[in-house]
């Protein structure tokens, strides 16, 4: 993203500040697919989708707030936003709001489904938390790798198996397009 902006603005890209981009993450997944692989009672259970977001927002921060997007920033240019996908919780053992709650901050976007925003609306807490507790998240990251599940691994999974449902989708969304250009030309 940076990249491109940084190309764009050296053409002489006159609408710099048109351009929006966010980057996403799917919370709840990460920590579906890490609590499959803990031992049975661990600690870890439920912190890996968090902690992994705290870390994207650290580098996040270093990037978009630091020097290296300065110039941009000051050509108009706009972040790009983290985007906190699959947020609301999969497992009945854990807070209805702990993907909300936890990972609030500024520049973020949160997609919530209707009934997770129904239930912040009715008692979540609305603060900056997503800054906060930054050393516990790297710690049970780390953790992670002494019980012999790579998050890496885990994102590389998730990764692929959503550029495939996406890409699915935006097949079935052509063949959709097709099919009624076809009935209009036909008319």
């Amino acid at each position: 993203y940076v990249q491109g902006l940084n190309d764009y603005k050296e053409r002489g890209g006159r609408y710099i500040s048109r351009i929006a981009s966010v980057a996403s993450f799917f919370v709840s997944r990460v920590d579906g697919s890490v609590d499959s692989q803990l031992p049975e009672g661990s600690d870890l259970a439920g912190k890996a989708g968090i902690a992994n977001a705290k870390m994207a927002y650290v580098e996040f921060e270093s990037i978009f707030y630091g020097n290296a997007f300065k110039g941009l920033a000051e050509a108009g240019a706009r972040v790009q936003r983290p985007l906190w996908a699959s947020t609301s919780v999969k497992n009945p053992a854990y807070p209805e709001l702990m993907y909300v709650d936890g990972l609030i901050g500024k520049d973020t976007v949160n997609t919530l489904p209707p009934a997770t925003l129904d239930a912040f609306m009715d008692h979540g807490t609305p603060a900056a938390t997503l800054t906060q507790h930054v050393d516990a998240a790297r710690d049970a990251l780390g953790g992670l790798n002494s019980v012999g599940v790579s998050l890496d691994s885990v994102t590389a999974d998730l990764l692929a198996a959503g550029v495939a449902s996406f890409t699915g989708s935006f097949e079935e969304l052509l063949g959709d397009i097709r099919s009624k250009r076809d009935v209009l030309v036909d008319a």
